[in-house]
């Protein structure tokens, strides 16, 4: 292993370190440094001459107000719920609103348009309408040509927002866009969200399009436009020719209901091998609770295979190669709450997106790339942090159970016949489940959140899994903890007494004292049921892990009354660790409402529909539980973290004289390594740098010994003083030394005992505090020797 030097005295090995150790600056998320600048309703010319209205956001000179001189990158962002509503509302609805005030106060351009037909853009709205894309191409090159730009170009968003990347990033190309940061952004808008196993996502759908009406009349009187009766007159048009036409197709059983040509020409998938080809990197944010659940991971998925020359909608293999280029951040977060940033659990999302756009675009080596887990799945259960590659995750092992008579659920398959279980298809359901939460975006929990209230409905789901629309099937209580892993497919068997079914299938984490809590569904209407092989992702007993149902008029085929069919229903996925006691329930039900919501012309085949659940030798029905063991010590299992992705411990606050967090003076390298995931590490000669958010612990070494640890993070204290702080007034209340000024940094050494404590400041502010070994720093002259290789 390679360290600072080799053994020897240390006297020797300090006086080395000014010659042997190139200088290796950790990087940390720097301190805002400008202000910010605005200019508002500039005008960019895009596809077609169409108008496009747009805000820069420019960085400042604190002192004067004047633009700085730059060059700096520029982000582009394209919004339809107004450009204005970020700088308007400024904080975390300004995030979601696509604004970043964080990034251009340190050193970044960043340009908000409203897309076209929104705002004070002209041109009619449609919903990811192609020619956005070449929009968002105009605006690239316009941006990229500012005043103070250095001509690189990032894309950065939530939602709406973050899928528009991909089209945008395809039809630009490389020349300008050098990275892309799409959070909560889909993969298949048809199977993702607009529709739900072939029936209609009203309960999302209805809200979203009410939304947009509303903006995009509102938008041409209060954003300012060149011209405001043009662009009112485009957007009433669109009333009609968007928003009235697709529902009244949908509901009609028209070509929009069905996934074809109008949503094939939407998929954001489509564009990832052309983002791949032009070696545009992404990180992408996803969220377990998410309209986006599925997508998110698909999306991974397919940017690794592109990369490896696979094809996108493929199973990743378990010994494919996997780039940092191409990175995923998955929690348990609904639409709006992540869209918002408002339950990141710690995370410091803006650490991380500057982390990125620094590394891609200003050439930093913030050590973001250091990886070979791109993928970050915090666990429901625990709110660990799986480190991981490849999706479906290949160390989990996917099992078939087989629902039993009498309600359970094992591995073992039915051996004899019994009298299958019988539901109702009613059209409703006790909505009291995460899953009504999470196709209205998430509004519920966040609207409680303001009142410090939980949703009930999520914490305990037990109301939805009762009445005649439903059947429970529940595993034995684990003995050792397992964990729930990636997508999840369900194998019917039943007989319905009409033409048509709706099938429903719910799996919840069912802890000792009954209270059930909402892992994720799935649903498929039964018209739908046939089966395209060669998109579907199999497990080794060959049931369908991943189902791909084609979803077109020509794949309907009516159900046989009477007669027993196989329904195979795509579950979306999910991480959870069930713990000993707890039980893994599966819920079949007739309905998912409010979330589906049959057509008109469904509707008839549905009404007065009694299903029966079959479980016998001849017709096993079965779901597919990707598991993995989760006990410590378990070969197979998954890296674990447990405060953070990117290899972040939790932050405990325990600073000692010897000892940061995980870290301690004179631990070996190996062992420093080992408290951490280690492939999060910088791996640098003389250091590494743990994480990559406020959360980063950095390590020396000097004989392969831990010499010195230090962080950013404000959860930790020296003697009560915090990262953050002011050194005025507390230097002498902590003996600090003179400083030993270095660069733009100045060291203080601190009196603690069998250590020291050490502070680094910039221009007045505590940047970062750790501990050092005494013997490193016992004179000034060899304190500097070690500073400046660190510095």
């Amino acid at each position: 292993m390679r360290t600072w030097c080799s053994a020897g005295t240390l006297a020797a090995a300090i006086a080395a370190l000014a010659v042997t150790a190139a200088p290796a600056a950790a990087w940390t998320p720097q301190a805002a440094g400008y202000g910010v600048g605005e200019e508002h309703n500039l005008t960019v010319h895009g596809a077609g001459g169409t108008l496009l209205a747009a805000n820069v956001y420019y960085p400042t000179d604190t002192k004067t107000g004047q633009a700085a001189p730059g060059p700096f990158p520029v982000i582009v962002t394209q919004t339809p719920y107004g450009k204005d509503t970020g700088s308007e509302v400024g904080g975390q609805l300004g995030g979601l609103a696509g604004t970043s005030d964080y990034l251009v106060q340190r050193g970044y351009i960043q340009v908000v348009a409203d897309v076209r037909g929104t705002g004070g853009s002209e041109g009619e709205w449609g919903l990811f309408d192609p020619i956005q894309g070449q929009d968002g191409a105009d605006l690239v090159n316009w941006a990229a040509a500012l005043p103070h730009s250095d001509g690189k170009v990032g894309l950065l968003g939530a939602s709406y927002l973050g899928i528009n990347q991909f089209e945008t990033a395809a039809d630009a190309g490389p020349s300008h866009v050098k990275a892309m940061f799409p959070i909560i952004s889909g993969d298949d808008l048809y199977r993702d969200t607009a529709f739900a196993g072939g029936f209609p996502d009203i309960e999302f759908s209805a809200f979203y399009l009410g939304l947009t009406a509303a903006l995009n009349t509102e938008g041409p009187l209060t954003e300012g436009t060149s011209d405001a009766i043009t662009a009112l007159t485009d957007h009433v048009h669109d009333l009609g020719d968007f928003d009235a036409e697709l529902l009244a197709n949908v509901e009609t059983g028209g070509d929009d209901a069905y996934d074809q040509t109008y949503w094939g020409a939407r998929n954001p998938v489509q564009y990832i091998p052309q983002i791949v080809k032009d070696k545009i990197p992404a990180f992408l944010v996803g969220g377990w609770y998410d309209l986006f659940q599925r997508g998110e991971l698909m999306n991974y998925a397919a940017l690794q295979n592109a990369y490896d020359g696979r094809p996108t909608l493929a199973p990743m293999t378990p010994g494919q190669a996997v780039s940092p280029r191409y990175q995923l951040i998955e929690g348990p977060w609904y639409h709006v709450t992540a869209g918002l940033g408002l339950d990141y659990h710690g995370l410091d999302m803006n650490g991380v997106e500057l982390a990125w756009f620094d590394h891609w675009l200003k050439g930093v080596d913030t050590g973001i790339t250091d990886t070979d887990t791109p993928m970050h799945l915090e666990d429901l259960s625990s709110g660990d942090y799986v480190e991981a590659s490849r999706y479906p995750l290949n160390q989990a092992a996917p099992t078939a159970y087989y629902l039993q008579p009498g309600g359970g659920l094992s591995p073992v398959k039915p051996t004899t016949s019994s009298t299958g279980n019988t539901i109702i298809w009613d059209g409703s359901e006790i909505p009291c489940t995460s899953s009504t939460e999470q196709w209205i975006a998430g509004l519920g929990p966040l609207v409680l959140s303001f009142f410090g209230l939980k949703d009930p409905c999520t914490a305990n789901a037990t109301l939805s899994q009762i009445g005649p629309g439903t059947v429970n099937y529940t595993t034995a209580p684990f003995t050792t903890p397992m964990t729930l892993a990636g997508p999840i497919g369900a194998t019917l068997y039943a007989t319905s007494t009409t033409r048509d079914t709706e099938f429903v299938v719910q799996v919840t984490d069912v802890a000792p004292n009954g209270a059930a809590t909402s892992l994720t569904s799935g649903l498929l209407e039964g018209n739908q049921r046939a089966v395209d092989p060669s998109m579907t992702w199999y497990a080794p007993d060959g049931n369908p892990l991943l189902p791909w149902h084609p979803y077109t008029k020509a794949a309907q085929t009516p159900v046989t009354p009477g007669q027993v069919t196989r329904f195979d229903v795509e579950i979306f996925p999910t991480l959870d660790t069930l713990q000993p006691g707890h039980r893994l329930r599966i819920t079949i039900a007739s309905s998912d409402f409010p979330h589906a919501l049959p057509e008109l012309t469904q509707l008839p085949n549905l009404l007065g529909g009694i299903y029966t659940i079959e479980h016998s030798p001849s017709a096993p029905s079965s779901v597919e539980l990707p598991l993995v063991p989760a006990a410590p010590g378990t070969t197979g299992g998954l890296a674990r973290t447990t405060g953070g992705p990117l290899g972040c411990p939790r932050a405990s606050g325990n600073l000692t004289p010897t000892s940061l967090g995980p870290v301690r003076l004179g631990m070996t390298r190996a062992q420093a390594e080992s408290a951490f995931v280690a492939s999060s590490t910088r791996g640098h000669a003389n250091m590494d740098f743990f994480c990559l958010t406020p959360n980063g612990i950095r390590v020396a070494y000097a004989a392969d010994q831990v010499v010195i640890a230090l962080t950013a993070n404000a959860s930790y204290a020296l003697r009560g003083v915090r990262p953050g702080k002011r050194l005025a007034g507390v230097a002498r209340r902590l003996g600090a030394t003179r400083g030993i000024t270095i660069g733009t940094n100045t060291w203080y050494l601190i009196p603690d005992g069998a250590g020291r404590g050490v502070l680094k400041v910039q221009h007045g502010v505590i940047e970062e505090i750790g501990v050092a070994a005494r013997r490193l720093t016992g004179s000034r002259a060899a304190a500097r020797r070690f500073l400046t290789s660190f510095s």
